[in-house]
């Protein structure tokens, strides 16, 4: 008996075609080969994921499908007839639209000025309240909130992921391309996220899923294809895969995450970090209150709670990056409250930030000068006043061979590597002089499950080394594997703080919501 086609599967009439294809498609920058022979179709009623490692050629391909970059060999066909995008522009006309991972909207412009901004059904004139009751009209036909008026400096991250979905499909966009949608996501709005998403497939439209949840992959999607290398691996039905099968098939090996507090290691030592009743006011508002913790020498520290209740404030208060309001901040027993960044970082505190991007790099500068950063004034790259170039580029050389980044060219923008290889850049940078403690916030963002697990075993090392680790997730079970203790932050607060192994997952949900620890 023949197996049941596609289109019967989706609940589509026999001979329905997809509504996008990629045929043979292929593209090469200089000395790496991005994508090669990749077919994929995407069908009405699909939400279609793309998994991969880091540097396997995910986004490469979506920028070709959406006009960013131009195909070296293949072709694009959308309506059963072949198509050349020239730009972004042209794939929107077309029916194509992506979210990317980094979004584009303009901070200082609200809600509907965003999602009217170069809309060619914006009209020349119209009033703000016109505007507005559009941007509400079509948030509601989308069921996607978000408050119209609101300045987009002023919303969440899941908020503003929100907007650019509206952007994309006030567009009439058929086939929505979404890069770690759920990323920066709490729980909760990843729901609102996936009925949206099965909502505007049930219309005829269709979504291509890029993620590493390989978890949320087999939850949401109904196919599923996988790219190693720039190459098409396999293209399955997720109701026929488990994240196991998932895994071996994107890394092409056995890849086992196990419980890694019980790896060989020393001695919790004595304090190295201390907060002391530091609190953090900024233009009226209470980030930070009254948050006293003590971090040990080789220990991880877990910080669990929803995103938005204080994590970032409390990582730029521990590296020097904001001054508390009121309360001290302690180093190895030294008063650093007010030392700033540049003289933490030189005392042995490394930090990899949330926004890897504009926090962690500088996005224009070469990957040379950003891999350089924290040593660019030391010897053997400086000596005195004068700078050694050669020297620079031997360290970049070594820092992206530690951290697994395959890189073109070391002289191109930071900007042009993937996200993933972004956040395993500044990760093996930070932790080269975190030679007393790692303040590390959500650094498994973006990475594909066998990077997450090298990064996590980087960990594991350094406080084996008895460096101590401030680990920042959203990801519990993340923090169960790795930590010896996790703090639960709400509003800015600390509800409480418990030894990760053994502990009560269900009392750690309540003090995510804002009950203290008993």
């Amino acid at each position: 008996m023949a197996a049941p086609s596609i289109q019967s599967r989706l609940g589509l009439v026999p001979g329905t075609p997809p509504l996008v294809s990629l045929r043979g498609v292929g593209k090469v920058f200089p000395g790496v080969i991005a994508n090669a022979d990749v077919d994929l179709d995407v069908f009405p009623g699909e939400i279609h994921a793309l998994l991969g490692e880091n540097g396997a050629g995910k986004s490469t391909l979506m920028n070709i499908l959406t006009g960013i970059y131009q195909p070296d060999e293949g072709e694009i066909i959308v309506g059963g007839r072949a198509v050349s995008f020239a730009s972004p522009v042209d794939a929107i006309a077309a029916g194509i639209g992506m979210v990317h991972q980094h979004f584009k909207l303009v901070r200082a412009f609200t809600v509907a000025e965003n999602i009217h901004l170069g809309w060619s059904e914006t009209p020349r004139r119209i009033s703000r309240v016109a505007l507005e009751t559009r941007t509400a009209e079509l948030s509601a036909r989308l069921g996607l909130a978000v408050d119209p008026a609101a300045r987009v400096a002023e919303l969440s991250t899941g908020e503003q992921q929100r907007v650019e979905i509206l952007r994309v499909l006030a567009r009439k966009a058929r086939v929505l391309i979404l890069d770690e949608p759920t990323a920066v996501l709490t729980p909760a709005e990843a729901r609102e996220l996936f009925a949206a998403l099965r909502a505007f497939v049930a219309e005829g439209n269709a979504v291509i899923f890029i993620s590493h949840k390989l978890d949320e992959v087999l939850e949401i999607a109904h196919r599923v294809t996988i790219l190693r290398q720039g190459r098409k691996v396999a293209t399955d039905w997720t109701d026929a895969c488990t994240e196991t099968s998932l895994a071996q098939q994107m890394v092409g090996r056995e890849i086992v995450l196990s419980d890694m507090r019980g790896t060989e290691r020393g001695r919790i030592g004595a304090s190295v970090l201390a907060l002391e009743g530091v609190s953090l006011m900024s233009e009226g508002v209470t980030l930070l209150k009254n948050v006293s913790l003590e971090l040990r020498a080789g220990e991880i520290l877990g910080i669990a709670g929803v995103a938005g209740n204080g994590q970032r404030e409390l990582t730029q208060v521990m590296t020097g990056l904001a001054v508390p309001t009121t309360g001290r901040v302690w180093l190895e027993g030294a008063d650093v409250t007010r030392a700033g960044a540049r003289r933490i970082a030189a005392q042995g505190v490394g930090h990899i930030p949330e926004d890897r991007l504009h926090a962690g790099m500088a996005p224009a500068l070469s990957i040379t000068d950003n891999a350089v950063l924290r040593e660019y004034a030391k010897p053997p790259l400086s000596l005195g006043p004068l700078f050694r170039p050669w020297r620079a580029t031997r360290l970049a050389r070594e820092i992206a061979a530690a951290a697994e980044v395959m890189v073109p060219s070391f002289e191109m923008p930071a900007r042009n590597l993937s996200g993933g290889n972004q956040q395993r850049l500044v990760a093996r940078r930070e932790m080269r002089i975190a030679s007393k403690v790692l303040v590390a916030a959500y650094p498994s963002r973006g990475l594909d499950v066998g990077a997450i697990n090298t990064m996590m075993r980087y960990f594991t090392e350094l406080r084996d080394a008895g460096v101590a680790v401030v680990l920042v997730s959203e990801e519990l079970e993340e923090l169960l594997t790795l930590a010896d203790r996790i703090a639960v932050m709400f509003h800015g607060e600390i509800m409480g703080v418990v030894p990760a192994e053994g502990a009560d997952i269900e009392a750690i949900g309540l003090m995510m919501g804002g009950r203290r620890a008993a």
